[in-house]
């Protein structure tokens, strides 16, 4: 153990030991170090920093209680996109490109909005961007910005565990879905109360769309993007409806679930091999750069959830796009040194350069 922390010494300076347990049917103890910027502490935020003192109740697990009207609505939802789908050959081509313009734009609500500016505050945004994003959140229909916000604190600060929304020690349905089609877990419910969510609550933004939210969704997800390819280019309702509309919104629910589910069960854990999270690069592709996993929960703060810049990473562009342009800025990033050292002291041994 000795001969382990010494070396551990030389990999990070100033370094505090802090003890992980490694969860995800690992066995044993590592201990690790940690500095501020490998949590990130100039946010002002910690919340989304794996909580080493929380432990799962001992006793029975709580019974299953399905929620009936997810499972049929959900149902209904995929049967719909399988139609759309069928649909596509006599489709506009228009259409299809106007089905595309609304999946980036709903994914990037999603991706660019409540996960890397508003649960992790990996970069400021300006009113306008903040509008824009909080309406593409509403397109995504996702829950609202709060709501995805503090879940999310709590998979990163409990990630794994019982108060874990999408825990994905339940298995792939769980992660992916099922956690949307049963009531939560108490200790979800009991964590994410006690969740420090003051930034939610003092950004207007935020809590305008939380009011309005009901009204929003119907506007954005559903009756947008079925009456501009209707009304501007003559094209059938039925299809306006199935494809940009029933098509995309299934597509963007299942882009973003399997960030919970597969980036947690496929892929190389190069930064940290003691947790579940994977470096995967499909998931990367269809969820906008969000799959480089191993390294965003390695890295909460990093405002480009990877080490690559651009690489299969649109969510990254669009952000360093908005500081260009002057609606973004204080983009959060770990040095390089940082990134070697942690790499070289829990990693797998699987980094690739890019």
């Amino acid at each position: 153990i000795s001969k382990h922390l010494a070396q551990l010494s030389k990999d990070l300076p100033s370094p505090t030991v802090t003890a992980r347990v490694m969860r995800n049917g690992g066995t044993g103890m590592e201990k690790a170090l940690s500095n501020q910027e490998d949590l990130g502490g100039d946010r002002g935020m910690t919340d989304d920093i794996f909580d080493e003192s929380y432990c799962e109740k001992e006793g029975p697990k709580p019974a299953k209680r399905y929620v009936w009207r997810n499972i049929i609505l959900m149902s209904l939802l995929h049967l719909g996109a399988l139609y759309g789908l069928w649909l596509i050959p006599a489709a506009k081509p228009v259409t299809l490109a106007w089905g595309s313009l609304c999946f980036l734009m709903s994914a990037l609500g999603i991706t660019a909005g409540a996960h890397r500016l508003w649960s992790h505050r990996s970069y400021k945004a300006g009113l306008p961007l903040r509008i824009f994003l909080a309406i593409a959140n509403s397109m995504a229909f996702q829950n609202d910005i709060y709501e995805w916000a503090r879940d999310h604190r709590a998979h990163h600060k409990f990630s794994e565990t019982d108060a874990d929304p999408h825990n994905a020690t339940r298995g792939f349905f769980f992660s992916h879905v099922g956690w949307l089609l049963m009531r939560k877990h108490p200790d979800v419910i009991e964590k994410g109360q006690k969740l420090d969510l003051a930034d939610l609550k003092a950004d207007k933004v935020v809590m305008f769309q939380r009011r309005f939210y009901k009204r929003s969704v119907v506007v954005m997800c559903f009756l947008f993007p079925t009456l501009v390819p209707w009304c501007f280019w003559g094209e059938s309702l039925r299809n306006s409806f199935f494809l940009p509309t029933i098509l995309r919104y299934v597509l963007v629910l299942n882009a973003t679930w399997l960030v919970n589910s597969a980036a947690h069960m496929f892929g190389n854990r190069p930064y940290d091999r003691y947790i579940s999270p994977r470096e995967n690069r499909l998931v990367t592709f269809g969820a906008l750069g969000e799959g480089f996993h191993n390294y965003h929960h390695t890295f909460p703060y990093d405002y480009s959830t990877s080490e690559f810049g651009w690489h299969y990473n649109f969510t990254t562009a669009f952000i360093d796009l908005m500081c260009l342009l002057g609606l973004a800025s204080d983009r959060k990033k770990v040095s390089k040194e940082t990134i070697l050292a942690r790499r070289i002291r829990t990693g797998d041994g699987s980094h690739k350069s890019g």
